[in-house]
């Protein structure tokens, strides 16, 4: 993956594929007018509580309701991002399965919506060991995608900062997980700019994201990155500590997201904020999709 972007002609904000993680309450049709109204192109959103096991069935009303704002709003680039309590990575059975059947679950929601996208953690090995972890965790991929009838939207496993006992720190641990699944056009990955700062990756200069950026396509590559997640982060380089920080305003700066924004390679790939909100509206998400689009042009 060579730096070309000093050649490439800057891409026109309408046309980039840039949005948020918004807010379903209300209804998940609610999501698309909320980016509708903050200029977003894209869109990221749990399609259920993410903090609770209990399950959603959707129902008919719903799918249509969403369908109907999608065509209002025009909004096609949607991802929907799993329940914290997924773990497919851990050693204990019985909540790998339990695991294993919610993902199962986000996979056939997205589906009925016609998401293209679902984003998971890879999960936490919970002091097993980061070999068993991986084995785990791949063993769990392969289940939940053989399931039959075959779902349509794809899984992307999220890079992280390794926080704790948490997979997917490293590019060659999402490269080990994607070479150990079966199915492979049903695997992407989604990659987050705090995250793989946190976890010992340079992003801060222009030299440095572009050299990060050629280690993820030797590594992985590039044709399995779907989804970007631009966030800035609260801490600083190899921390691994995973705590999100408004674009500009952390210890990554602006270079590493005036990279991507202007590099046509990644022209197509959905991106995502996922920072801090504020407490009443939507103000700071406002002021984060602004700064970021006038980095597309400066």
């Amino acid at each position: 993956m060579t730096d070309t972007r000093s050649a490439l002609p800057h891409l026109p904000a309408s046309q980039c594929l840039l949005g948020a993680h918004l807010s379903i309450a209300g209804g998940l049709e609610n999501s698309l007018y909320r980016a509708a109204a903050l200029g977003c192109t894209a869109l990221q959103i749990f399609t259920k509580n993410a903090n609770t096991w209990k399950e959603r069935n959707l129902k008919p009303a719903e799918i249509d309701r969403f369908d109907a704002a999608r065509a209002d709003t025009g909004i096609r680039a949607v991802a929907a991002h799993t329940s914290y309590l997924i773990n497919i990575a851990t050693p204990d059975r019985n909540q790998r399965a339990r695991s294993c059947a919610a993902l199962e679950q986000e996979l056939i929601r997205a589906t009925a919506l016609q998401i293209s996208d679902v984003v998971l953690h890879p999960g936490s090995h919970m002091g097993s060991g980061e070999t068993r972890g991986l084995e785990k965790a791949a063993e769990s991929l392969n289940a939940v995608l053989s399931k039959q009838p075959p779902t349509t939207a794809r899984l992307l496993i999220e890079t992280t900062a390794g926080q704790g006992n948490s997979l997917g720190y490293r590019f060659e641990q999402i490269a080990a997980l994607i070479e150990k699944v079966e199915d492979k056009p049903k695997i992407g990955v989604c990659l987050d700019t705090a995250h793989i700062f946190t976890a010992g990756y340079d992003i801060r200069t222009l030299a440095s994201i572009s050299d990060v950026m050629r280690q993820f396509d030797a590594v992985v590559g590039i044709k399995y990155l779907k989804l970007l997640h631009l966030n800035d982060s609260k801490k600083t380089l190899g921390m691994r500590v995973d705590r999100h920080e408004h674009i500009g305003e952390g210890f990554i700066g602006l270079d590493a997201f005036r990279f991507i924004l202007q590099d046509s390679r990644l022209a197509a790939v959905p991106k995502i904020i996922e920072t801090p909100k504020d407490a009443h509206g939507q103000e700071w998400d406002r002021k984060n999709l602004e700064r970021l689009r006038s980095l597309l042009s400066g």
